[in-house]
């Protein structure tokens, strides 16, 4: 197998808002925000839903590489209730192997709001329920050891029981990526990230916020600086200011794709990720996976959701 993910197995629940939503619900624009089964209800039952689809970040990332023809699987922990059984189904619709057995569990499968505002950018409201409790029995060690990338996301960190599953997952593997995924992951997981980055992982997807945050950075001088340094392969997503790839010495920047119609900036990082891991193992310059990830970023934010059709 090329590439083998392991996240948070969430069914995205999407949802168009305006700001007023947000302040009067306390939440944080463009971020994530952890919450309970029961104010997670709450705040559904306030919402008209646009869309529902089995997500995740890495799966996201998974489903691209998918529809680029790449032989992929992924695993994440759900329930065997009504959702878990969609979230399957949904995986395995779009050609991803899904290489967990459900089971009855005391949780619920997991599910995040996806509020979108009239600026196109997405506020994240998660209830993780099962997906939070992946634990190192979970991770199908000959799947791991066969396929050439495993690709991680910083979400699983939020939770105890997941990080054994990670240190599983990254012991077997042979090439490890991982995205940053949250500033907010980044924040409360500072030091573990940081020895991540630097110690255990071959390639970091981060965008500008998140790597600035990580190592204190003042400027973006003293990002490029750091991935110098680094030996690995760094990629920094920057929004309209385009993305740059560090490895070793070499510095490689692609623009953006201007005059762009933005619907949803949900799916911007993921396919963004999909795009350059796919030009990765398929023998693409450096450059070339640049371009293939800005591409699907870039029809992916001009429609809601974050599946390519």
């Amino acid at each position: 197998m090329k590439i083998l993910g392991i996240g948070n197995a969430i069914v995205d629940v999407i949802c168009k808002v305006d700001d007023q939503y947000l302040i009067n619900n306390q939440l944080i624009k463009s971020t994530m925000k952890l919450v309970d089964e029961d104010e997670f209800k709450k705040l559904l039952s306030t919402l008209n839903i646009e869309e529902t689809i089995s997500g995740g970040s890495v799966a996201n990332s998974i489903v691209g590489l998918s529809q680029l023809g790449n032989d992929v699987g992924f695993i994440g922990k759900v329930n065997a209730d009504d959702l878990g059984q969609k979230y399957e189904e949904g995986l395995t619709k779009e050609n991803v192997q899904y290489f967990y057995n459900k089971k009855q569990e005391n949780s619920s499968t997991g599910t995040c709001l996806i509020l979108i505002t009239p600026d196109a950018e997405r506020t994240m409201v998660t209830f993780l329920g099962i997906a939070g409790k992946i634990n190192e029995q979970d991770i199908n060690e000959k799947v791991v050891k066969e396929s050439e990338i495993i690709f991680l996301e910083g979400y699983l960190w939020d939770k105890g029981e997941p990080k054994s599953a990670f240190d599983k997952a990254m012991s077997l593997s042979n090439i490890k990526a991982m995205s940053l995924s949250d500033l907010f992951c980044v924040e409360r997981h500072k030091s573990d990230f940081l020895d991540l980055v630097k110690n255990k992982l071959d390639i970091t997807f981060a965008n500008e916020q998140e790597i600035r945050s990580l190592i204190d950075a003042k400027n973006f001088e003293d990002i490029i600086e750091f991935g110098k340094q680094l030996g690995k392969i760094l990629i920094i997503t920057r929004g309209e200011k385009g993305s740059v790839a560090i490895k070793n010495q070499e510095i490689v920047e692609c623009q953006s794709k201007p005059n762009l119609r933005i619907v949803d900036l949900t799916g911007a990082g993921d396919l963004f990720a999909a795009g350059f891991l796919h030009g990765l193992i398929n023998g693409f310059s450096t450059k070339e996976s640049l371009e293939k990830g800005t591409m699907l970023s870039s029809k992916i934010i001009q429609k809601v959701g974050a599946r390519l059709d």
